[in-house]
């Protein structure tokens, strides 16, 4: 059970910067659960650590976790070695992503990959100025890890995972926000194609390609190895889209 990198979890867990509403935390903490980001069976701090971390009241945060457990995404255990657990939905994720992305029109999608390739086009550029060898660590076994995977759930997971990780490895709190709130709104659709294996395989080589570019302290080989990886994906995407109009 592979856990992101304390940088990627501090982004995770950071303050919201949004009014501290109860639907607000359960966002962040469910897109988080529904990612992969925060994986099946792992414990959440306590409440009173959690709801320092986020920067809102325990009560909201116990509100917010009250609704997290009607969606089946923690279950909290009392006694000694009690708290509360993610529970991942792996087998609905497929489900509700292809219901999102028949959700949204190409012109939307288009417009979510320019943003979205601006982005990850930053945050490999970052990347490649600052990260060190151990900041590459994390990324390295999500790369080994997408290439192993054989589900397509479980490459969905460590391809978004994989991603933060980058962003983490940037050093931006702010970009690395950024990169898992686009990951909640697209970069999750991006992986719908990986139940083709030529799909997979593609991203496993720009994977590859953009942790060689970062390593090599390449930024403008990493910026564009970065956006034709999200692109590419997107038109892909599209393909989807519309076959799935096609069929409904």
């Amino acid at each position: 059970m592979n856990r992101l990198s304390s940088a990627a979890r501090r982004a995770v867990f950071a303050p919201l910067d949004t009014e501290a509403r109860v639907e607000a935390v359960a966002r962040r903490l469910g897109d988080a659960i529904v990612l992969g980001l925060l994986v099946d069976g792992e414990q959440l701090p306590g409440e009173s650590d959690l709801a320092g971390q986020l920067g809102v009241a325990t009560v909201t945060l116990r509100e917010s976790l009250m609704a997290l457990r009607q969606q089946g995404l923690v279950a909290t255990r009392r006694g000694r070695g009690g708290g509360t657990f993610v529970r991942a939905p792996a087998d609905t994720l497929n489900e509700r992503l292809t219901q999102r992305l028949l959700a949204h029109t190409v012109e939307e999608l288009r417009d979510l990959a320019d943003h979205y390739a601006a982005v990850a086009g930053g945050i490999a550029r970052l990347a490649a100025e600052r990260a060190d060898s151990p900041d590459l660590d994390a990324p390295r076994r999500s790369l080994q890890d997408f290439a192993d995977a054989q589900d397509p759930t479980a490459r969905a997971r460590i391809d978004g995972r994989l991603h933060v990780e980058l962003a983490a490895a940037a050093q931006s709190a702010r970009l690395t926000r950024e990169e898992i709130r686009l990951q909640t709104e697209i970069g999750p659709l991006l992986s719908l194609p990986f139940a083709d294996d030529e799909a997979h395989g593609t991203a496993d080589r720009q994977h590859r390609q953009l942790l060689d570019a970062i390593g090599a302290a390449d930024p403008a080989r990493a910026r564009g190895v970065a956006e034709e990886h999200i692109h590419g994906g997107v038109r892909r995407l599209i393909e989807l889209r519309l076959k799935g109009a096609r069929a409904s």
